[in-house]
């Protein structure tokens, strides 16, 4: 089902990424399609004492409400952050849909096993996306990649107009830096999970599986929040870059702080 919303959402991005009457109309759907596989995603989150993707979820339906009315009114703001999300549903869609997904996957576990062993962490290799340490087991799934972000940027990057020389920098900051960078987050949640470096609090950390609590506070808290972190330096880097860019973010958060505000009737 989570598969199929984003099949669903893939497809009426790229339809909006068409020039005809309905393209506003098949971004609504687009986004409609992202906010309910948030929704479908809880589930999954909850059992792994994640909080942060429930609350996104929860956070997308004033998003939703406030973007797709302004898509069907023509607003320019929106239709430029729906372009870069269809841009990043361009970059991703080979990777969650075609084989080109599980070859990352592969090449990701090949390379985080490689740094381990050089790090003096050396894990046993159980399938072609799954490595064990002292009898804890880590999958690597598509998410684990990088992809996603990266995706996510570069759709950022095409919200407005860049030279090719904006574009090549832009790339080289995101591509390369969130690859390598996602690497090295792999390689220090597998230590810390197979070394137990933070058995604590298992009442909220844990979920019944034996040593969770350490991949809780590694993965879900140290890694989530070092993530944040570097995307909202390489958007500081991109503003850097393209200063257009930082001009179209500081309107589009004004353009959605104005409508929450009209929707408690402190503005116009």
């Amino acid at each position: 089902m989570k598969e199929l919303l984003v099949l669903f959402s893939c497809i009426f991005f790229l339809a909006f990424l068409v020039p005809w009457r309905y393209r506003n109309h098949c971004a609504v759907l687009g986004w409609t399609g992202m906010v309910l596989f948030l929704f479908a995603e809880i589930p999954y989150y909850l059992s792994i004492n994640n909080v942060l993707y429930p609350v996104l979820a929860v956070l997308s339906v004033p998003f939703l409400a406030i973007t797709g009315k302004n898509l069907l009114s023509g607003e320019r703001l929106v239709r430029q952050l729906s372009t870069a999300a269809a841009v990043a549903f361009l970059i991703y869609a080979p990777f969650e849909f075609t084989p080109l997904g599980d070859w990352l996957i592969a090449v990701v576990v090949d390379q985080t096993a490689a740094v381990l062993s050089l790090v003096g962490y050396p894990v046993d290799r159980l399938a072609w996306n799954l490595v064990s340490r002292n009898g804890y087991r880590v999958e690597i799934i598509l998410a684990c990649t990088g992809i996603q972000a990266i995706a996510i940027m570069l759709g950022v990057v095409s919200a407005v107009r860049t030279t090719f020389r904006q574009k090549v920098l832009s790339f080289l900051l995101i591509v390369p830096v969130i690859y390598l960078l996602n690497i090295a987050r792999n390689v220090g949640v597998i230590i810390a999970y197979s070394g137990q470096w933070f058995p604590y609090l298992p009442e909220i950390a844990g979920n019944g599986e034996p040593g969770y609590e350490s991949f809780f506070w590694a993965h879900n808290v140290i890694a989530e929040g070092l993530a944040l972190l570097l995307l909202i330096g390489i958007a500081w880097g991109l503003f850097s870059i393209i200063p257009d860019l930082a001009r179209y973010a500081t309107d589009l958060v004004d353009l959605y702080i104005r409508e929450i505000r009209r929707a408690f009737g402190r503005g116009t």
